[in-house]
């Protein structure tokens, strides 16, 4: 009940838009600012891949994020108290530096996801920085109707049972008929709302409190509905 509250708490992050700033230095980038490519399917298909974060901006701009609580300390009535940052601390000469971990997912809930994980002295920088990977993380997905308790044909779920892992993390995604909704805690929830999926069973495997490898694991579940051959 906790973990629900913080999440709960927890302010909308937005990617700081740099496109007044956007000076293109790759041909990809040099096409979307001069209007030649207005589509990111079109990126999709050609299997180019995105190197600055300003080329989804451009072509996303109501592109959605989610924090993955990674972190956690000690609640006020003992336990443990989740939270959006893990902080870690290193010892140099000149004493402990700490470092702020972040873990973003982003999506347009419409088949386009992507994860990335960000680290800086500060929390707000870290956040950006995870933002921005994720933006060059980006898969197109194919959804569809694959439960056999439902033949409505619409893309609510996904076509085929899936299987995905990280570290020690194994998941399975299993289709489900209309209605049912995402059957998964409410980490994993955002990476498949992001994703566009509204009704998934899914099964997991390992230790998932390692948030980490879990939303690792899903993605790489949903890596295999790519929608596209990936370039060289």
């Amino acid at each position: 009940m906790e973990e629900e509250k913080i999440e709960e708490e927890l302010p909308k992050v937005e990617a700081v838009s740099a496109l007044e700033k956007w000076k293109p230095k790759t041909s990809l980038g040099k096409e979307v600012f001069e209007g030649k490519i207005t589509d990111i399917e079109e990126i999709f298909k050609s299997g180019r891949k995105i190197t600055e974060p300003e080329i989804v901006d451009k072509l996303l701009p109501n592109l959605k994020n989610e924090l993955i609580l990674i972190g956690g300390r000690t609640g006020k009535g003992g336990g443990i108290q989740r939270i959006p940052v893990k902080i870690t601390a290193t010892m140099h000469k000149s004493g402990r530096r700490f470092t702020t971990n972040a873990f973003v997912v982003v999506g347009n809930e419409d088949g386009i996801v992507g994860v990335g994980k960000g680290s800086a002295p500060e929390t707000r920088d870290a956040i950006n920085k995870a933002i921005q990977k994720a933006k060059l993380n980006l898969i197109k997905i194919k959804r569809g109707c694959g439960s056999f308790e439902c033949s409505c044909e619409e893309p609510h779920s996904i076509p085929f049972k899936i299987k995905g892992r990280s570290g020690s993390v194994r998941v399975v995604l299993m289709p489900a008929p209309k209605g049912v909704g995402l059957v998964a805690s409410d980490e994993a929830k955002k990476i498949l709302r992001l994703a566009g999926i509204k009704d998934v069973w899914l099964k997991t495997f390992g230790n998932t409190s390692m948030r980490m490898n879990l939303i690792n694991a899903i993605f790489d579940a949903l890596k295999k509905l790519y929608m596209y051959e990936r370039g060289e």
